[in-house]
């Protein structure tokens, strides 16, 4: 069992930035992929960015890619997404996730998740 639970969201002005935070406890949280996903209203739920156990590999959604950065600190049990040059259409409720890596993909399992922390950029 991996408990995950996110922090840092906010209300920001566009152009703004937030970073959030996802603190993990129960099974050993570097035998795990990480993940963040968002899912605004009305809309289904999107993969954001995911990172190895390490920071050496780690992914992007492209509407995201150059203004967002994934990391995690395996000694803090904690993983991090520095959001940067917010826009509104990034306004969303995000979640952390726990999985896998598998053919250059990032794998979320299904008993993994975050509660989730609501993120809103104002125009």
């Amino acid at each position: 069992q991996v408990l995950l639970v996110e922090s840092g969201g906010g209300l920001v002005q566009a152009g703004g930035s937030l970073r959030l935070s996802c603190a993990a406890s129960g099974r050993t949280f570097n035998n795990y992929a990480m993940g963040w996903f968002r899912q605004a209203p009305g809309k289904e739920r999107e993969f954001v960015a995911a990172i190895g156990w390490s920071d050496s590999i780690t992914y992007y959604a492209d509407m995201v890619k150059g203004r967002f950065t994934i990391s995690r600190d395996n000694a803090l049990d904690t993983m991090y997404l520095q959001m940067n040059i917010l826009k509104p259409e990034d306004t969303a409720v995000y979640y952390c996730s726990a999985g896998y890596l598998n053919g250059g993909r990032y794998l979320p399992s299904p008993d993994f998740w975050g509660q989730g922390t609501q993120v809103t950029v104002s125009s």
